[in-house]
């Protein structure tokens, strides 16, 4: 059973006649359900992932004022649950279940008791604190605050930052996979060819996330997630290719040729999205186009590979 299966199952025998219980003039005002930190959240646990950092449970994010009221008295029923044992902790973990105060939730992540508040917040923020933000589930919110923080993150991004970064991570395909991938070989360092090549996985899965509209998860998750993804989700096989096939010998340009196809891709769905109405097969010249298009003077007057 996946870590969120079993949270639910968990909180409908025990969490849920706890509540209506011990709390019932508040069980309506509480937000329930399973989201931060941990693969769990992501519905990317397997059985590896119970050695360590692994604890189950669920979340009960309460309004400020609630959580003055009942804050200590609901933690400490929880804590009285018949909790299935907890993994080995490492000496990073950090629990993220139990009763957190919704605004202390998304402070971790946005740094503000809610959604980022401005361009620079939406640019500059991680995409996978964002993601960590708005994963797993909630089963239930009555009052909606929780959920409706949780909806203005995952689609409040204004479009002008949107774009800036996917003018960013066309300039870094571009140049370390376009240009520099090639020219590391030809240059007889393998390495870096290695190094290019995995610069430009990471800023191509940048790309497929934004141009799905979804915040990439950190690097463990960023490759299993385009799985998810409706719009050229179906790359991952050749993103990971570039990560673990041979580099390209001399008269053979399987690697570089892979490239050129994701850029090819990628190229047509900016096409597509009216990001960019050039033809040109390089990404560059596109990310310049996507720029020229940006709104907020602001924005559109960063470098090309801000964001």
């Amino acid at each position: 059973m996946k870590g969120l299966e079993e949270a639910r199952a968990f909180y409908e025998e025990y969490g849920k006649p706890m509540l209506r219980e011990q709390f019932p003039d508040y069980e309506s005002r509480i937000a329930v359900g399973l989201a931060g930190r941990g693969s769990e959240c992501f519905g990317c646990d397997d059985e590896v992932s119970r050695d360590h950092d692994f604890e189950p449970g669920f979340c009960l994010w309460l309004e400020d004022v609630d959580d003055l009221r009942i804050g200590v008295e609901l933690a400490r029923a929880y804590r009285a649950l018949p909790h299935p044992g907890a993994a080995q902790r490492s000496s990073m973990s950090e629990t993220h279940l139990g009763v957190l105060r919704t605004g202390f939730f998304y402070r971790r992540y946005t740094g503000s008791p809610g959604a980022p508040e401005s361009w620079q917040q939406w640019l500059y923020l991680p995409s996978h604190a964002l993601a960590e933000a708005t994963n797993g589930e909630v089963w239930r919110d009555e009052l909606g605050h929780f959920s409706a923080v949780r909806e203005q993150i995952l689609r409040g991004m204004p479009e002008d930052v949107r774009k800036k970064k996917l003018a960013a991570r066309a300039v870094e395909m571009a140049q370390s996979g376009q240009y520099n991938y090639s020219r590391c070989l030809r240059h007889g360092e393998e390495g870096a060819a290695m190094l290019a090549a995995a610069e430009f996985v990471r800023a191509a899965c940048g790309m497929l996330y934004l141009l799905n509209r979804r915040h990439m998860p950190y690097y463990k998750w960023m490759l299993r997630g385009l799985e998810t993804l409706p719009l050229l989700g179906q790359l991952r096989p050749a993103l990971d290719f570039l990560l673990t096939g041979d580099n390209d010998a001399a008269g053979q340009q399987t690697k570089a040729g892979v490239i050129e196809d994701i850029c090819a891709a990628v190229i047509h769905e900016l096409q597509v999205q009216g990001l960019s109405g050039g033809d040109w097969d390089y990404l560059e010249p596109h990310a310049f186009a996507i720029m020229d298009s940006i709104e907020n003077p602001e924005i559109r007057a960063l470098h090309v590979m801000e964001g």
